[in-house]
């Protein structure tokens, strides 16, 4: 829990009233972001990003498994988040286990569309191996590290950067003798498949502080808040899902302000994202 100081805070919510931040950037801009690849080596994809002083880590893993049987098309998806006491004395005990819950349903929301799958940015039918019988489970594991102020879009950008670095093993079904028998698949242990990032988006948290709203901000700034809106948007500009938090309540025109503001800032964030997971991968396969 951040504590400021009246004059502290009033100087916060002046610098950004005249779009000058604490640490001098612009309400609409972000803190350098820093990406590394395949930090895990058990896991099928992993990554690590540090945006300012947070700093999270993604990986997963992908094991066979059973569609639903109300999605016998999908494949499954489990996301989870577990926040380190040290990286906040607020995470130690219910506060950590809170947050963790939170997150990880905000980040499903976000990446994972509706119940039907719909609109999802990880396509649940991109995992399917054999309709009703086969298909993959993906279990996305994420760890805060450490905290300084929108875990949120940094756990989205640890994801899409440690699936860019996932491959999936290429499997073969046997057919089943009949239809109710369980299907024979053989997994290579040497062929893998890149995991399809293309729609993968990037979360963009707008934070409302005073009569402005800012991105990326610190933990300070969130002190500060009145509320927050967060909305996933992919390389297409499509919304793939939006979360709020905050009491306060927003103006759907005011929502829609921020849904354009969102699409704006996701095209330059996936830029830099893109650009930070590519020069990852290279440093990953010894290149210069």
């Amino acid at each position: 829990m951040v504590g400021l100081s009246v004059g502290e805070k009033n100087f916060i919510k002046g610098g950004i009233a005249q779009d000058l931040r604490n640490d001098g950037r612009k309400r609409l801009t972000y803190r350098p972001i820093y990406v590394e690849t395949g930090v895990i080596p058990q896991a099928n994809g992993s990554a690590r990003v540090k945006l300012g002083e947070t700093d999270v880590i993604a990986s997963v893993k992908a094991e066979l498994g059973k569609p639903r049987v109300s999605h016998p098309d999908q494949g499954k998806v489990y996301i989870y988040v577990e926040c380190s006491p040290t990286a906040e004395p607020s995470f130690e005990r219910r506060g950590g286990d809170e947050l963790s819950t939170e997150l990880s349903t905000a980040l499903e929301r976000s990446l994972l569309g509706g119940k039907s799958g719909a609109g999802a940015g990880i396509n649940p039918a991109s995992l399917l191996i054999k309709e009703g019988k086969v298909c993959w489970d993906l279990y996305v594991d994420c760890l805060v590290i450490s905290s300084d102020g929108n875990l949120l879009d940094a756990l989205g950008a640890a994801i899409k950067a440690a699936l860019s670095n996932t491959g999936i093993p290429r499997v073969q079904v046997r057919e089943a003798a009949s239809s109710d028998e369980q299907a024979d698949v053989d997994v290579s242990d040497e062929e893998f498949l890149q995991f399809d990032t293309s729609g993968v988006p990037v979360i963009v948290t707008l934070t409302k502080v005073g009569r402005h709203y800012i991105v990326d901000a610190t933990s300070e700034e969130e002190s500060l808040m009145s509320s927050a809106v967060s909305i996933s948007v992919n390389r297409h500009g499509m919304i793939c899902g939006l979360t709020k938090r905050g009491g306060a309540g927003l103006d759907p025109s005011v929502i829609l302000d921020m849904i354009s503001v969102a699409k704006h800032v996701s095209e330059q964030l996936l830029n830099k994202l893109d650009s930070e997971i590519e020069a990852a991968e290279r440093a990953n396969e010894g290149e210069p």
